[in-house]
């Protein structure tokens, strides 16, 4: 069969706040922006909008937010163009930027489109010469990026911006053949409690129908058990640039890998997610802070891994609610289950109870990140010496012909009798000693905290220390945090 036109598949970036959600939403004549938890985009979601013109185009919600950087990377290169939303009151962001590098890296052509031109901080022009700065030239400035002033709010421009979406399809041809062979982008996955492991796709060419075999990385088999289009009803088959819900995997597949149609062989070992890295308690100790983590959707888990960074460790990994076998794996290691937009059920919260596993769970990806950078800094702060007084010795006299007295002036801090000391020559540690004694104008006292205050101090065991040395005053790490 002759290739036909496809839907283009529309990728939507930007920085957060700058009203993408709420764009979509007047497309799309939706209340997704009032339901989203912390009005964040929680998962890549795509479905397909007609156009008055009787023109269909498939939208990818890509979050904005810099905590799904691998989303919004993987959205533009799903995408065959990009709308780049950019707030009239608040111009160029870094989101903004690295929304650009994504679509640079991807090769993506893109619209920019300047949202809240109805507000009366708006300041289009601005958001014109900031992009410039960024390497955007739009037309009338010496470029050729085309630019549309839109408003959610009144509905000015998005009427425009639909029509240079379907003019730019236009223009790059795009194209597929409804009868060749299956090939479908997968944009996000996750494992239903009711309805089993489901893959999210976009198909960029063939038909896909219930039924048919589908291959996945190479290694991942399966047949179509069921298809649901966006609206979440029962299709027998998903046409070119249609955003699908795929049933019958066993094993989920990589977000943004490609499915297509056709045989292979496959060994036992293939088509089974690699097993988790475990590490023992004594290993995580000495590589720092570890969780164990649990996400809704594979999109999500990746998106938070990387904004993690190296500096959190990860023992285990996965999609679904939060299992006993979790709770199993935490007490064994010491880490603390996070999980996000997941359930905890009562008898698996009792299980951890028992056992002492602390379970966070959030829907509020800013919370979740905020907490473990608190931990973590908690647990470096932990396993740091902290010095908390510093004296210098300025006389010497001897008691008893063989006790020593240090004369000394506090430096900085404060000394108390508790504390544990060292003596220093020069940077040169001589040694820890024990306070026995503190004494101000003769009188025993418990603390020094006044800065350039003197006072006399006995040491234990005794040290050769002279005039000029000086002690400090320290807390030595803590035991490791589980």
């Amino acid at each position: 069969m002759a290739l036909q036109q496809r839907p283009p598949i529309v990728s939507v970036l930007g920085h957060v706040d700058h009203g993408k959600t709420s764009l979509l939403d007047r497309i799309r004549n939706t209340s997704v922006a009032s339901r989203e938890a912390g009005g964040i985009t929680q998962s890549i979601g795509a479905w397909m909008v007609t156009t008055k013109g009787g023109k269909k185009i498939t939208f990818i919600d890509t979050p904005g937010h810099a905590t799904f950087n691998a989303m919004r990377s993987r959205g533009a290169k799903v995408a065959d163009l990009a709308i780049l939303v950019v707030a009239a009151d608040d111009a160029v962001m870094p989101q903004t930027k690295e929304s650009l590098t994504h679509l640079r890296e991807a090769n993506t052509p893109f619209i920019v489109t300047i949202t809240k031109i109805d507000l009366p901080s708006a300041q289009p022009e601005m958001v014109r010469g900031q992009l410039a700065q960024e390497g955007v030239y739009l037309e009338g400035r010496g470029g050729d990026v085309t630019a549309v002033e839109v408003s959610s709010v009144t509905g000015q421009g998005i009427e425009e911006l639909l029509e240079l979406i379907t003019l730019t399809a236009d223009l790059q041809e795009i194209s597929a053949d409804p009868e060749g062979p299956v090939e479908a982008v997968v944009i996000e996955t996750e494992r239903d409690s009711r309805r089993g492991p489901v893959v999210s796709c976009v198909v960029r060419n063939g038909t896909l129908k219930v039924g048919s075999d589908i291959v996945a990385e190479s290694n991942i088999r399966t047949r179509v058990r069921g298809l649901f289009d966006e609206q979440g009803r029962s299709v027998k088959e998903a046409q070119p640039g249609l955003p699908i819900e795929i049933l019958g995997f066993k094993h989920l597949p990589s977000v943004g890998s490609m499915l297509t149609t056709g045989q292979v062989t496959l060994t036992p070992s293939l088509g089974l997610v690699p097993a988790p890295h475990h590490l023992s308690p004594i290993t995580r100790k000495k590589q720092g802070f570890w969780i164990i983590l649990k996400a809704d959707t594979a999109g999500s888990l990746e998106a938070i891994q990387g904004q993690l960074g190296s500096k959190v460790g990860i023992t285990f990994s996965g999609v679904g609610d939060i299992a006993d076998s979790d709770i199993a794996l935490a007490f064994s290691t010491r880490c603390p289950v996070i999980g996000f937009s997941v359930k905890v059920s009562k008898d698996i919260q009792k299980l951890a109870d028992e056992e002492n596993v602390k379970v966070y769970t959030y829907r509020i990806i800013y919370e979740l990140l905020s907490d473990v950078e608190k931990w973590q800094k908690e647990l470096e702060e932990s396993q740091s010496e902290k010095i908390i007084g510093k004296a210098q010795v300025i006389a010497q006299f001897t008691h008893d012909k063989v006790s020593k007295i240090a004369g000394c002036r506090l430096l900085d801090g404060r000394i108390t009798k508790t504390d544990k000391v060292r003596l220093v020559r020069e940077d040169k540690n001589l040694g820890n000693v024990r306070i026995s004694s503190l004494k101000k104008q003769r009188q025993e006292v418990d603390k020094i905290d006044q800065i350039g205050e003197e006072f006399g101090t006995y040491f234990e065991p005794q040290m050769d220390f002279r005039v000029g040395d000086t002690f400090e005053a320290y807390i030595p790490p803590k035991a490791l945090a589980n």
